[in-house]
């Protein structure tokens, strides 16, 4: 039996991810997923005319694709209506891309990530961490010295605009293709926010750095996108959370990650997800390691609808290794 210590923990423990807030939006895309959606969303984003391309394109994939049936060990996705999702919501705030102060936040937003432990964590134990709020990120800060060495951490939106090139070149061509599987189609139609992270060669970033990743609206979908490359013999540690707290309509999560391991690179991707019981968790993550290159993924994955999640890496050069560590815990 439990003892009635464990069962105050256990519920101050839930009740640290099922808090709500009330909703208070900029800009809210109309439920379902149309090609006036994914221009519409793009507008909002200022994005260059190749990435509208590419979400478009997308799209058509998504829409020929059929539902998936006979994945190994698939749950049942038949409540799983897009129409029935929000795609895409700007939180109200004044700075697109994120405030660079903490304090700039909307108050309410503050509250979210202060109970979460996000401040603190930054100021402790990381080297830079971003927020993420319903469709976008609030928040994004790089220790200067981090910087200084060309280190770039950022949002994905940021990292269109002012990395143009880096992004082009990786973002869902060579490592997660939108043709990869139904739901990758579906985010390459309507990702919106996450994290861009670059390291150059000979570069180790000895404190991890973090993004977390907020769905707090009934009914939403929420479609981040992460993009790490690190360069020949860097390092670097990455850690992501993500929650949502409950309702009766279901929340879907169908966020991508790709991470490009060079030649002789270590990188470590760790996520600790805690959703509640209305939500879909249906991720694609993958690596692409070359020669004496290492991933490793660490992740823990709790609450939830249904979570279908596959890490993969693929070991491109001779000497490339990876390593997985994954605990699942329903309910």
């Amino acid at each position: 039996m439990m003892s009635s210590e464990e069962h105050l923990q256990e519920t101050d423990t839930e009740a640290r991810f099922e808090f709500k807030k009330e909703e208070s939006s900029a800009f809210e895309a109309e439920k379902g997923l149309t090609e006036e959606t994914i221009r519409v969303i793009s507008e909002d984003k200022d994005e260059p005319e190749w990435m509208l391309e590419r979400r478009l394109r997308a799209l058509e994939q998504f829409q020929e694709m059929p539902m998936p049936t006979d994945w190994p060990g698939q749950p049942d996705l038949s409540e799983v209506d897009i129409d029935e999702i929000v795609p895409y919501i700007r939180p109200d705030i004044e700075t697109r891309g994120g405030a660079e102060s903490w304090e700039d936040l909307p108050e309410e937003i503050q509250d979210t990530f202060d109970k979460l432990g996000i401040p603190e964590a930054e100021k402790n134990a990381l080297s830079g961490v971003g927020a993420q709020y319903e469709s976008e990120i609030v928040y994004q800060n790089m220790q200067e010295r981090w910087e200084e060495k060309g280190v770039i951490f950022c949002d994905m939106d940021k990292a269109v605009q002012e990395h143009e090139e880096l992004v082009r070149e990786h973002f869902m061509t060579k490592c997660v293709p939108p043709s990869d599987n139904k739901f990758a189609a579906l985010h390459g139609a309507i990702w919106s926010g996450g994290s861009f992270v670059y390291v150059p060669e000979d570069t180790t970033v000895d404190m991890p750095v973090q993004a977390y990743f907020r769905m707090n609206s009934e009914g939403m979908g929420q479609f981040e996108h992460t993009l790490i490359i690190a360069e020949e013999n860097s390092e670097v540690h990455y850690i992501e959370g993500c929650s949502a707290p409950k309702y009766s309509a279901f929340n879907l999560h169908s966020g991508g990650v790709e991470v490009f391991v060079n030649e002789g690179a270590h990188v470590q991707y760790s996520t600790v997800q805690n959703w509640s019981k209305n939500t879909y968790n249906l991720n694609t993550k993958r690596a692409i390691a070359e020669k004496d290159a290492t991933m490793e993924w660490i992740s823990g994955s709790m609450g939830s609808k249904a979570t279908m999640l596959y890490p993969s890496t693929i070991l491109k050069g001779p000497g490339a290794t990876d390593n997985h560590i994954t605990i699942a815990f329903a309910g």
